[in-house]
């Protein structure tokens, strides 16, 4: 049985933040929201999220503001960045702070779940992808350990240390 992802759904309009989590949890996700920075921020403290879909302008900060505190709180969380005033500059700064992902409002929901499972399987892949890289770490350091041991009591070792200080 596979873990439930999480997602942070963060607008200041609320009812696009009831439509996005009613059609997100349909498709089986988890959903929490919070109408600002402040609340995203306080909640990404509090719980792990998989992912976080954020409105350019909410009433406290730019999404890009978020962005940045976002990944302080949980470095690996795909974010994917929504607005209703798109531009060609927003969109480089929102993939310049970290955005994953850049989607204009009115997005269509079946675009939506697509981006966001491409997000969470390139997600998935760098995860297995590190977990393989610590795995190749820890077996060559411990090879390099136990081979480190086996000659330090090699008796040759010893003996031509011992005929290199006579």
């Amino acid at each position: 049985m596979s873990e439930t992802v999480r997602i942070l759904v963060i607008d200041d309009d609320e009812s696009i933040r009831k439509t996005i989590s009613m059609r997100l949890e349909h498709a089986g996700y988890k959903v929490d929201t919070a109408e600002n920075g402040k609340k995203a921020v306080e909640k990404a403290d509090a719980n792990f999220y998989n992912l976080a879909l954020i409105d350019f302008r909410l009433p406290d900060m730019t999404g890009t503001e978020l962005l940045t505190a976002l990944k302080d709180t949980t470095p690996k969380m795909v974010k994917i960045m929504l607005t209703g005033y798109p531009a060609l500059q927003n969109a480089v700064d929102a993939l310049n702070k970290g955005a994953d992902a850049y989607l204009i409002k009115p997005v269509d929901s079946n675009e939506l779940l697509r981006v966001i499972k491409e997000q969470l399987d390139k997600q998935k892949s760098e995860k297995e992808y590190s977990k393989q890289k610590v795995n190749e770490f820890v077996l060559t350091r411990i090879k390099q350990l136990e081979t480190q041991g086996t000659d330090k009591t090699k008796p040759e070792n010893k003996q031509s240390a011992n005929a290199h200080q006579t």
